[in-house]
């Protein structure tokens, strides 16, 4: 694996992000911060951390686009500075920022692949949230005709950055909280291949959820229904990829 950097989308967590930016720096990335129009108190947070270190770089929408459109900024600008491979990571501190070297070393040993984190909750996982997660991955398992994907939702990976630039440049990738399903997908339907490390997710006290209920699961829903029907179409090849997998006896993933 080349040089790798960490992407990190911000939206009103200026209270939390400078914890997960100097995880980042310590384990050798440099930083794209994305602030998606957030406000003043924010923005300013952001400005200082920016300013602190040069191995820095902050982008900013003028309004807010969605966590997905954020990433995709991201992701769009460490591949135009010739990084290999971007870690999306959370701002509010719900990822494990003590297995970002995991995650980085899966990259190296797999340059190809997906590095995904499989979350393990807590009792402070919310429980409507957990059914939501489970409704979600069943559907993704029909999408991709496989069993071998625990966690379509959490947004702890580790992209291949080649391939995930030509995704995003044929076409578009929902630019809200649909965004880490539907890449996934995508990116398994072209065959990249999918790693998983298991990786602890909190929900801390106090902690600010983006996450609309109505709003974010009408738009999931919409995506599910585009994905099934993509899948009707690919519905052969991907037969014929359950197939090999199975003739060679390896995992169907």
């Amino acid at each position: 694996m080349a040089e790798a950097c960490a992407v990190i989308p911000v939206f009103e967590h200026g209270d939390t992000v400078g914890r997960v930016v100097d995880c980042a720096k310590r384990c050798g990335l440099d930083v794209i911060l994305v602030d998606d129009g957030s406000g003043a108190a924010c923005a300013q947070a952001l400005d200082a951390i920016a300013r602190s270190d040069g191995g820095v770089h902050l982008l900013r929408h003028a309004m807010n686009r969605g966590k997905g459109a954020a990433v995709q900024s991201g992701l769009r600008h460490a591949a135009a500075l010739g990084h290999s491979h971007a870690l999306q990571i959370d701002a509010d501190g719900q990822h494990d920022l003590d297995d970002i070297p995991r995650f980085l070393d899966a990259a190296r040993a797999h340059p190809d692949a997906l590095i995904c984190g499989s979350p393990i909750f807590g009792t402070d996982a919310p429980r409507a949230r957990l059914y939501g997660r489970r409704l979600t991955n069943f559907w993704v398992s029909v999408h991709t005709w496989s069993a071998g994907i625990p966690d379509a939702m959490c947004g702890f990976r580790v992209y291949p950055l080649g391939t995930t630039m030509r995704l995003l440049q044929r076409g578009s990738v929902g630019c809200r909280m649909e965004f880490d399903i539907e890449i996934l997908v995508r990116l398994h339907w072209l065959g990249v291949p999918v790693r998983w490390l298991p990786t602890v997710v909190t929900y801390p006290q106090g902690g600010t959820s983006h996450f609309r209920m109505t709003f974010d699961n009408a738009r999931i829903a919409r995506v599910h229904t585009l994905l099934f029907i993509g899948m009707l179409a690919r519905a052969p090849t991907l037969l014929a990829r359950r197939f090999r997998l199975t003739r060679a006896g390896g995992p169907i993933a």
